[in-house]
């Protein structure tokens, strides 16, 4: 059973994720992934390995793959390896199936939407720029701070905060299970979509609906009594 049980009149407000909602760069996360395994020695993986293992907090993550503990100084180097594995390819990343008019179409029927990415804040924000996407949305939010737990819930909370915007009346759309969490510790709902960083059966098991789309998870907001 799933934890649909919002009323589509109660929802006023979406906060969109980036990458893997929003943003198609699966391809540009592997790559920037097997650009980490090259350096320390392991097999390139497959996506479909990575969408299984895949996680926050990211140094468990990350030590899992690679079979021991990672010091800050390897940190560090994961980290940068990472970024620029994935600044290469990010210029071919499409925006997602459906995007932009989704969010046009969102704002046509009333709602209002913001994003908010685990991404650094300082990366995120030109890129929503450069796409034409910034005047859809009421805030854009990368990652501003550091939490314990590498988790997105406190950065919500934040994001939810700074706009005024009453949790209950919030559905967070993304694409990995800490969007389900976050939402969930927040007191939002959720939608989460299959196509980026994780296995589908992983979201499903958070309880909440699984979609294959953007546009998908909007039409389930817009017939959320039915889909109880």
């Amino acid at each position: 059973m799933t934890e649909t049980t919002f009323d589509r009149n109660d929802i006023t407000h979406i906060v969109w994720d980036w990458n893997g909602t929003l943003l198609d760069d699966n391809h540009a996360n592997l790559a920037a992934v097997n650009a980490v395994c090259a350096r320390f020695g392991i097999a390139p993986l497959e996506l479909d390995h990575w969408r299984s293992v895949f996680r926050r907090p990211l140094i468990p993550c990350y030590e899992e793959l690679l079979g021991r503990s990672i010091d800050d100084l390897e940190w560090q180097l994961l980290e940068e390896l990472y970024d620029s594995g994935y600044t290469e390819h990010l210029p071919t990343c499409e925006l997602a199936s459906g995007v932009p008019d989704v969010l046009h179409d969102w704002n046509r029927a009333g709602g209002t939407q913001s994003l908010l990415s685990m991404a650094s804040h300082d990366h995120l924000v030109p890129l929503v720029r450069e796409r034409g996407l910034a005047p859809h949305f009421t805030r854009v939010d990368g990652r501003r701070f550091d939490t314990e737990h590498d988790s997105k819930a406190e950065h919500l909370v934040r994001h939810l905060d700074e706009q005024g915007i009453d949790p209950s009346r919030v559905v967070l759309i993304g694409d990995i299970d800490d969007d389900a969490r976050a939402a969930r510790e927040a007191g939002a709902h959720s939608v989460l979509v299959a196509s980026g960083l994780m296995a589908r059966e992983r979201l499903e098991a958070t309880g909440f609906p699984v979609v294959d789309t953007p546009v998908a998870a909007v039409e389930i907001l817009r017939g959320a009594s039915a889909a109880r």
